[in-house]
């Protein structure tokens, strides 16, 4: 098959439908997506029974509601599409019913005290913006997938989707107010995209499975560096090998069936770390194309002897692996709202739209902050691969100058197009951009989006999104206020893009997020440094952050504490996970290997004195093994002691306080000592694959 052919066949599209379904019924089901209108129950019923003979004639026996609960991953409880028949046989049927709304039991979920465990009815519905697609397994059992939002009997969110779809709604709504208030008379939606790029790392299965703690925790909680790391910058877009190729191209092939726009491949920074980018797709298509994109990357690793690492920081010392979101604003009639004109200072819609972002992000920093935090994403923030904890805007300098320069009330003159002259006759000059890359920059501005790189990779992008769509809404909605009851509308324009610039441009910088000095300066500008989860996630339940969700409809107060009490909660488990897995591997690994190793010296040194040899090397080697064991074996008990202490705790937010201050630090001296005397055991003798086996055989 060609890749035009593959390319969606397994998705119930816009031209599958428009092939299946009367003229009438597909025109309703159209209007129904583009103006967010209810589905009618008539229209379902023609949609669900055309579903399902797509759905039969390629293969599916089930059907599932395929959502997105509050543990991050994704759920789905199958359904066979068989009924009773009277004579005692079966009947095929699916019906509009049962494609818009589901029951699954809602009892195991984390809900953050929005229903009690005995009060287990939760319901999914269709988002029938999101086209439902078939899922196949490695054995070809085919499910027909259908996307959905996931609530209460109450109504309130239990999900990730839910806020998403809301808040989509309200920055289209506050947008729309700014495109009027200009004389746009032409768009009658705007919409928020995404491309999000996904990292991750590969290893070998048969490693994986001898580490329990890639097993257990994702993430290597002991392993001492190899002796070839990152250093030479090889790795980064070079040539790919043949086994990860493989697995890549098969990657691409069952997202592409599923119509992922898998786009881009290659090479990242670290060892055995790579990176696979989409082309930019509505925010909730984003957000399930995403979640896909992760769980299929797992499946199609083990099918080639490997496992996908999706943790954020796997192996300490290298490069670790985030999302980088890219997040933009398009109208219905193809107007992207971050999009300049011939130059930036020709255009007022443009600088308006920027300045609603920097008022929105220099505000709400922390609730920015907080949709990125958890103990994977604590290894990686501030790391020299991921920008700091400190949220900024990187602008360029182009566009640094012309809002300076309004700020002040200055004439403001477009550089119009540069060129870049690369010394080559045979080479045409290139257009230069208005902005470089800052690929330290948390929020950069890259010419007609924003990209959000402190999303983690092992993350839902709901999350952020909700976030960044609420408060794009908030500044959206201020400025249109202000336009609406001007006289002068341009006066008007010009005094907002000054007046935002002088209160908020201290979230602006364009330098080097990683050097030392950026803190420093990042304090003196009263910009917030929130260094770790537990204390970024309580900026979920300032009254600011739940005035502003609640304002615009798209979290409740109740909604908002839940999703604090389950993340506070998450955290905690996950460290709890870690240390019982370090104590586990220390007791039942370590030690043993250790003393055998510590005997071998002994009988070695007793071996030599019994022919009167001097043995230095064997007497100083195990003078450190038996002081680092000792270190470690003190350090063991302190992390028991530690974690019993924690664990006995009832009281969430202290239990996960005690996490970060007592369980982290007792993980972290133990794993000193423990990389040490791997640096002194042989390999042979060591009882877990070390860094070089996990990032270099592949």
């Amino acid at each position: 098959m060609e890749l035009t052919e593959i390319f969606g066949s397994n998705v119930f599209n816009d031209k599958v439908m428009k092939e299946r379904l009367p003229k009438q019924i597909y025109k309703a089901l159209r209007e129904t997506i583009a103006n967010d209108l209810p589905l009618r129950p008539d229209v379902a019923d023609v949609v669900a029974n055309a579903m399902k003979d797509w759905a039969l004639e390629k293969g599916a026996t089930h059907y599932t509601h395929w959502f997105q609960p509050l543990t991050g991953i994704t759920a789905e409880k199958h359904d066979s599409f068989i009924s009773s028949a009277p004579d005692g046989g079966i009947i095929v049927e699916f019906s509009g019913k049962q494609l818009i709304q589901g029951e699954p039991d809602a009892s195991s979920f984390p809900s953050g005290g929005l229903r009690s465990t005995f009060e287990a009815r939760g319901y999914t519905a269709w988002d029938c913006t999101s086209p439902a697609i078939l899922k196949t397994d490695e054995s070809g059992n085919v499910t027909l997938t259908i996307p959905t939002a996931f609530y209460s009997y109450n109504g309130e969110a239990l999900d990730k989707k839910t806020p998403l779809l809301r808040s989509m709604k309200a920055v289209s709504k506050q947008a729309l107010r700014v495109l009027r208030a200009l004389g746009n008379t032409t768009s009658t939606k705007v919409t928020a995209t995404v491309g999000p790029e996904q990292e991750y790392f590969l290893v070998d299965k048969a490693f994986y499975e001898d580490r329990i703690d890639l097993m257990l925790a994702g993430r290597t909680i002991f392993g001492a560096p190899a002796p070839k790391g990152q250093e030479l910058e090889d790795q980064y877009f070079g040539a790919i090998k043949d086994r990860v190729s493989d697995y890549m191209n098969d990657l691409n092939m069952e997202l592409w069936k599923m119509g992922i726009t898998s786009k881009t491949q290659h090479n990242e920074v670290a060892p055995a770390q790579y990176e696979m980018a989409p082309i930019f797709a509505t925010t909730n298509i984003a957000t399930d194309h995403n979640q896909l994109v992760m769980e299929t990357m797992q499946k199609v690793a083990l099918r080639h002897g490997l496992v996908c690492l999706l943790h954020e920081k796997p192996y300490a010392g290298i490069n670790g692996s985030g999302k980088h979101n890219n997040w933009s604003l398009s109208t219905n009639d193809g107007l992207n709202l971050l999009e300049p004109g011939h130059t930036p200072s020709d255009n007022v819609q443009f600088l308006l739209v920027v300045s609603a972002l920097i008022k929105a992000v220099d505000t709400h920093a922390d609730i920015l902050r907080a949709t990125c935090a958890h103990a994977g994403n604590d290894h990686r923030l501030g790391a020299n691969e991921a920008p700091p904890a400190i949220i900024s805007i990187f602008m360029g300098d182009e566009l640094t100058d012309i809002l300076e320069k309004i700020s002040k009330g200055q004439k403001v003159s477009a550089k119009g197009v540069q060129f870049v002259n690369v010394g080559v006759d045979t080479l045409p000059e290139i257009p230069k951009d208005n902005t470089d890359r800052n690929r330290t920059s948390p929020f950069a501005f890259t010419g007609n989006k924003f990209e959000f790189r402190m999303v983690g990779s092992s993350q839902s992008i709901a999350g952020p999104n909700v976030a960044l769509n609420t408060i794009a809404a908030e500044a959206f909605d201020e400025i249109a206020t202000r336009l609406e009851k001007a006289k002068d509308k341009n006066a008007e324009a010009a005094a907002i893009i000054r007046e935002t610039y002088k209160k908020h441009s201290r979230v602006i910088f364009n330098g080097n997020n990683y050097s030392e000095a950026w803190p420093k300066e990042a304090a003196k500008r009263g910009l917030p440094n929130v260094t770790n989860a537990v204390d970024a996630l309580k900026a979920f339940v300032t009254d600011k952050s739940l005035k502003l969700f609640e304002k615009y409809e798209v979290l409740s107060h109740k909604e908002m504490h839940s999703r604090y009490e389950i993340y506070v909660e998450h955290y905690a488990k996950q460290i709890n996970i870690e240390a019982l897995t370090a104590i586990d591997m220390v007791k039942k690994q370590f030690i043993p290997a250790v003393t055998e190793y510590a005997t071998f010296l002994a009988e070695s040194i007793d071996s030599f004195k019994g022919i009167k040899m001097p043995a230095p090397v064997q007497e100083d080697l195990l003078k450190k093994l038996v002081a680092l064991m000792a270190s470690a074996y003190k350090n063991l008990g302190k992390l028991e002691a530690a974690t019993a202490k924690t664990q006995a705790t009832a009281d969430t937010v202290k239990k996960a306080e005690m996490c970060r201050d007592q369980i982290v630090t007792a993980m972290k001296a133990l794993r000193t000592d423990v990389d040490a005397l791997e640096m002194i055991v042989p390999r042979d003798m060591w009882p877990v694959p070390t860094y070089a086996d996990l990032l270099f055989k592949l």
